[in-house]
């Protein structure tokens, strides 16, 4: 975990969460074990035992934000040039079986987003697609087996998180 690449916003969204749960997320569930706790018998309690680990579900997740916050690289992707794939960079490329184009920016684990676009530098993709640059071939292996690509498009373009 040390030293994972995070972006500027990512690092800022980061701790904002940490900041919500010791701030609003864990101070709420506080006052719902001492409500439940006033409703009597604790054995037979579900409110108090399912606020009580609410509660442990925030700590350790505090805890566990809390590492990350304090091991990460942040990096600021738009002081480098794009011209080969790195992290920051937002890379469009074609599967050359279906010519089907996808667009994937290349982001820190915390920030990872398939679904809006945005994999984390882990990936097998993003692994095999960093140091390349445009028009060069690449074959991924995927679970579903290999995929050849071909790198059209690389550059920088500001990460929005979600």
């Amino acid at each position: 975990m040390d030293n994972q690449p995070i972006t500027i916003e990512g690092r800022k969204k980061l701790g904002q969460e940490i900041h919500n749960l010791k701030m609003v997320e864990r101070p709420q569930t506080v006052i719902e074990i001492d409500i439940a706790r006033d409703h009597g018998d604790l054995k037979e309690n579900a409110e108090y035992h399912a606020a009580r680990e609410k509660l442990r579900f925030i700590e350790a997740r505090m805890a566990e934000l809390g590492d990350l916050y304090d091991n990460v690289r942040e990096i600021d992707p738009s002081q480098y040039t794009h011209d080969r794939v790195m992290f920051g960079s937002t890379v469009t490329i074609e599967n050359m079986d279906t010519e089907e184009q996808s667009t994937y920016t290349i982001v820190g684990t915390y920030e990872s987003n398939p679904d809006v676009g945005l994999i984390s530098s882990i990936t097998p993709l993003a692994r095999q697609l960093m140091g390349k640059e445009e028009e060069d071939e690449v074959t991924v292996k995927l679970p579903a087996g290999e995929i050849d690509y071909e790198i059209l498009t690389i550059c920088y373009q500001e990460i929005i998180l979600s």
